[in-house]
C-alpha cells in the first residue's frame, strides 16, 4: 500500500515508521528543515517544541513497540527514567520495564525519532508542505504538494493543532479555552551541581494563590521552569520578558532555589506560551459518516489538552498504535478503520478531554477567589490536591495521574474528599509572594509598562456534546 503521512512531529514519525515495518510504501510530508548542531532546532509553527514536556509510559510504550532504538538513543543522551509508582521495578542494564516514562525535552525526542525515520528503506521524505488533499469518486487519492500530487491509497494527517490539511471535512470541534497562560525557560545545571528541591515525580509543583510554578527535569541536566497564570489576570503578561522573568525566578523560593546561578544557567531565552484550547474532534463528519475514505486524522488534530498535565503525546502515540492495529484488522477497508478508530477515541481519549474542560474551569474559579463548593461532586483537580490531607486517597488518584485508570474512576473517593473540603480544609498554598507581590514585581522589572488589571471576562461556555 502506498500511503502518505502529513506532519513530521512525533506522532507522524512513528506512524510512518510503523507503516513501514509493516511493508507498505510511505512519503513524510514535512517543511521542517530539522535541527542545525545539537541544540537548534527553531521548528516554526510548532509553539509547544521547546516548552516544557514529560514523556508518559504511554508514549514509552508506542516507541517501545514501533521504533525500539530511539529508547537506547535517548538513554544514551541523558535522559532519566521515571515513574510514578514507587514500587516499580528499576532499570537493569538499560532495560526500561513497562510503565515506565521519561524526562527529556521533545527536541530531544523528535531529532531521534526523526534519524530513524529517516534512515528506514520504506519512508521517503518529501521536505515541503501539503497544500491539501486529492480527492477522485468520494475518496482520498493522494495529496496535493506545491505544483506536486502524491497519489496515495491512505493519507494520514498527522498536521498538529495548526494544521490545515482536510480542513472543514469533519464536524466542528468540541473546544474549550484553557483559562491559562504560561511561559517557561530552560536551564542547565552546571558541573556537578545536584537539582535543586524534588518534589514531584516531574520536579517541582508550588501553587499559590493566582499563580503555579512548575519545574521539569529533562534530560542531560536541562531543566525546564514554567509559571502559569490566568488568562484573566494581565498583569503577569510581562512575564515574558527576560528582566520580569528573572526577578520572579528570585522571588519565588523553588525557583530561587533551581535558578541560582552557582547552580544553572540559562540556555534558552523566555518563551512565552499560545493560546490554549482544549479541543477534540472525531474521523466523522456531522452525519456520522466518514468524510473521504481514505483519510485518517491523528494526534492533535483529534485532541488537544491543557498541556500541563503533559498527556498530549501520550494520547497521540496511543492514537498511533491503535490505528496501526486496526489498519493490521481491516486491511485496505479504510472505511472502517475510521469507523473503529473514531469509536476507540471517543471511549478512550474524549473522556481525558472533558477532564481538561472541567478541571480548567475549577482552575479558573479558584484562581478568581471563588471558594470550594462542597456540596458538589469534586473535580478531578480538587480530588487530587486532596491527597495533601488523605495520603490515602492515592490508592485511587495514583492511578488516575498516571492515566491507567479513566476519570471516572475518581467518583469512587468522591465522598471522602467532599468530607475533606466540608471540614474546612483547603490546599496548602506554597510560600512565595502573592499574586498582587508578583505583579507589582513584573511591574517594575518589565521594560514597557504591564497592562492595567481587566475585569475578569464571563467565562467562555464549552462547545461539548452531552
Amino acid at each position: 500500500m502506498d500511503a502518505v503521512v502529513v506532519g513530521a512531529g512525533p506522532t507522524g514519525l512513528v506512524a510512518a515508521v510503523g507503516l513501514a515495518r509493516r511493508g507498505h510504501r510511505v512519503r513524510l510530508v514535512d517543511d521542517d528543515p530539522g535541527p542545525v548542531g545539537d541544540e537548534q532546532w527553531a521548528r516554526r509553527g510548532v509553539m509547544q517544541f521547546h516548552h516544557p514536556h514529560a514523556f508518559r509510559p504511554q508514549a514509552l510504550d508506542v516507541v517501545r513497540a514501533e521504533v525500539p532504538e530511539v529508547i537506547d538513543a535517548l538513554l544514551a543522551r541523558g535522559a532519566e527514567p521515571m515513574t510514578m509508582d514507587p514500587e516499580a521495578p528499576a532499570p537493569v542494564d538499560g532495560e526500561l520495564p513497562p510503565g515506565t516514562g521519561l524526562r527529556c525535552r521533545r527536541m530531544v525526542v523528535e531529532r531521534e525519532l526523526r534519524r530513524v525515520a529517516h534512515r528506514e528503506p520504506g519512508v521517503t521524505r518529501v521536505p515541503a508542505r501539503a497544500r491539501g488533499l486529492v480527492a477522485e469518486r468520494g475518496r482520498t487519492t493522494g495529496v496535493q504538494v506545491g505544483d506536486a500530487r502524491h497519489d496515495a491509497d491512505l493519507v494520514l494527517v498527522a498536521a498538529g493543532r495548526s494544521g490545515r490539511v482536510g480542513e472543514g471535512l469533519r464536524a466542528p470541534e468540541e473546544s474549550s479555552g484553557c483559562a491559562s497562560a504560561y511561559v517557561s525557560r530552560q536551564y542547565r545545571l552546571r558541573p556537578g551541581a545536584e537539582p535543586g528541591p524534588v518534589t514531584s515525580v516531574l520536579g517541582a509543583v508550588a501553587m499559590h494563590e493566582g499563580y503555579t510554578v512548575v519545574v521539569f527535569r529533562h534530560d542531560a541536566g536541562v531543566f525546564s521552569t514554567l509559571i502559569a497564570r490566568p488568562t484573566s489576570d494581565r498583569r503577569l503578561v510581562g512575564l515574558r520578558h527576560e528582566a520580569a522573568f528573572d526577578a520572579a525566578a528570585r522571588a519565588i523560593p523553588v525557583l530561587a532555589s533551581w535558578t541560582d546561578p552557582a547552580r544553572s544557567r540559562p540556555i534558552t531565552p523566555v518563551l512565552p506560551g499560545g493560546r490554549l484550547r482544549n479541543t477534540y474532534r472525531g474521523q466523522l463528519d456531522a452525519a456520522g459518516r466518514v468524510p473521504l475514505p481514505g483519510t485518517v486524522f491523528l494526534g492533535d488534530a483529534v485532541c488537544t489538552t491543557n498541556p500541563i498535565a503533559g498527556r498530549g503525546v501520550a494520547t497521540s502515540l496511543m492514537q498511533v498504535e491503535r490505528f496501526l492495529a486496526l489498519l493490521g484488522e481491516h486491511g485496505a477497508d479504510h472505511v472502517a478503520t475510521a469507523h473503529a478508530l473514531d469509536a476507540w477515541c471517543d471511549e478512550h481519549l474524549r473522556p481525558w478531554f472533558l477532564d481538561h474542560v472541567a478541571t480548567d474551569a475549577s482552575q479558573a474559579a479558584q484562581w478568581a477567589g471563588e471558594d470550594v463548593d462542597p456540596t458538589r461532586p469534586p473535580t478531578s483537580d480538587l480530588v487530587v490536591s486532596a491527597t495533601a490531607a488523605d495520603p490515602s486517597l492515592m490508592r485511587v488518584v495514583g492511578p488516575y495521574l498516571g492515566m491507567t485508570a479513566p476519570p471516572a474512576s475518581l467518583v469512587a473517593v468522591h465522598p471522602r474528599v467532599r468530607e475533606i473540603y466540608a471540614s474546612g480544609w483547603r490546599p496548602p498554598v506554597a510560600d512565595g509572594p502573592t499574586v498582587d507581590e508578583l505583579a507589582a514585581l513584573v511591574a517594575g522589572a518589565s521594560p514597557e509598562p504591564s497592562p492595567e488589571p481587566v475585569p475578569e471576562p464571563v467565562p467562555e461556555p464549552a462547545t461539548t456534546r452531552a
